[in-house]
């Protein structure tokens, strides 16, 4: 059994790594790099396999870092089979029809630009993939994944999903190899959620398992309470709404939309938001998945599966419009007061938010509000660490905004739940993926007694 990491290795981004059991090849995630220009090219090298050798992709869940390469896994000669949850191929095509969307309008905004005579490049500009690329992505999805209930995967291979609490349908997976005579487990545990969060179940940790790939994105450090991170985002937009101006929240749209328009309408309903509040949700992915979560509730903890039972809707906020065309978009910028606006990506790299930030920036009166994980090299970081301007659209825009942190909302695990998650694997070899690396180096320091190691992108080991 030989284990290689070809992704999110000394990163937090770009979930990519190799099992070879058995004479099978199998993929467990094929994610994109997000961050900086130099991370966007790093997408479109090889990615340290032949695509066309991949027997099985196990999917772990659809977050953009874990499944947005799979169109180019495709185009470059996969043929085997993706499997995931069924929640989790559903949100799957949204995104990565997202993200193909995004890239053929950025070659196309490069293309324009070259031949104005405003950029210089080698060649004419394309999309690492198209919507058609991720279209037919699609037909490579086959069996389900059902948590708790094993299926092979290949001669002596067997795999079982368990509920991450990360998003809808997310699952860390156990496989166990039987080889040369010999029962062997590795956990891969995608990424580990936030207990104590609305909506969604918390995370059922595996059983106990020889090896395990593990996440650390908040490794070196504990959340907030929820509820005091709810009581800050209240107060944020009240405080914003005396100054006569606007709430901007850059917001993931698996997960982060869905569960801050359960707060907003919990806030409207007590009375702290005045039902007048005028609430966007200017994110086509958003929107599309929010539908899917209505559709799965089956992923719903307690709280709300009796919500739905009684016939609310956890996620109609009062005031709520859905802003598909980028002709409503565009004109939530006529709007100069009282407005919440809620906008992709939650990193500012692409998508709507960024028109927004470059209206409200500037503005003192109007906040902005980061309620999500912002890699280093991201326009969200630049922010959160105190950039004074902000490069958008070829335009340094003033930050002259009050800029909030909320970290309660995160979907990660702390460094304590971790640590929990991990003991309850019981693995005496653990292998730290989907960090920082000053960040593994903390968590590793927390861990029980045990080898961890820190792979590097390319690295291999024998198990």
């Amino acid at each position: 059994m030989k284990l290689s990491f070809h992704g999110a290795a000394r990163d937090v981004t770009g979930s990519c790594h190799l099992l070879q059991c058995n004479g099978r090849r199998i993929l467990v995630d094929c994610g994109l790099f997000q961050g900086g220009r130099e991370l966007q090219e790093e997408n479109a090298e090889p990615f340290g396999f032949d695509a066309d050798s991949i027997d099985v992709v196990l999917l772990t869940h659809a977050h953009l870092d874990h499944c947005g390469r799979l169109p180019l896994l495709v185009k470059r000669g996969f043929r085997g089979e993706i499997l995931a949850t069924a929640a989790t191929k559903e949100l799957a095509r949204v995104v990565m029809m997202d993200s193909a969307g995004i890239q053929e309008e950025e070659a196309e905004r490069a293309l324009r630009r070259a031949r104005q005579g405003k950029e210089r490049g080698n060649g004419t500009p394309e999309p690492l993939y198209t919507t058609e690329d991720a279209e037919s992505t699609m037909g490579y999805f086959g069996r389900t994944l059902a948590y708790g209930e094993p299926l092979t995967v290949g001669p002596g291979v067997v795999v079982t999903a368990y509920d991450a609490g990360h998003i809808l349908g997310s699952a860390s997976l156990r496989l166990e190899v039987t080889e040369d005579g010999a029962t062997r487990s590795i956990t891969f545990s995608g990424d580990i959620g936030n207990a104590g969060r609305p909506l969604l179940r918390d995370p059922h940790p595996p059983p106990p398992s020889d090896f395990v790939v593990m996440e650390s994105t908040y490794g070196d450090r504990l959340h907030r309470e929820m509820e005091p991170s709810v009581e800050e985002l209240l107060s944020a937009i009240e405080d914003t709404f005396r100054r006569g101006g606007n709430v901007v929240i850059p917001t993931f749209a698996l997960e982060r939309a869905q569960e801050l328009l359960f707060h907003l309408r919990e806030g409207v309903e007590e009375g702290r938001l005045p039902r007048s509040t005028k609430v966007f949700l200017d994110s086509p992915m958003a929107i599309s998945a929010t539908e899917i979560y209505r559709n799965h509730p089956e992923c719903y903890d307690q709280e709300a599966s009796a919500m739905l039972a009684s016939g609310v809707d956890p996620f109609a906020v009062p005031g709520l419009r859905f802003t598909r065309k980028s002709s409503d978009s565009r004109a939530i910028n006529d709007i100069q007061q009282g407005a919440v606006i809620l906008a992709g990506s939650g990193m500012a790299t692409g998508g709507r938010v960024r028109h927004h930030l470059r209206h409200n920036l500037r503005r003192p009166e109007s906040s902005v509000v980061f309620v999500s994980f912002a890699s280093k090299g991201t326009p969200a970081r630049q922010v959160i660490d105190g950039a004074r301007t902000l490069r958008l659209f070829g335009n340094d825009i003033p930050v002259r905004a009050k800029v909030h942190t909320i970290n309660g909302f995160s979907a990660h695990g702390d460094r304590d739940e971790l640590v929990a998650w991990h003991r309850a694997v019981a693995a005496p070899v653990t292998f730290l993926v989907h960090g920082e690396e000053e960040v593994m180096q903390s968590l590793a320091e927390a861990l029980p007694p045990g080898r961890v190691e820190i792979p590097g992108k390319g690295d291999s080991f024998g198990l």
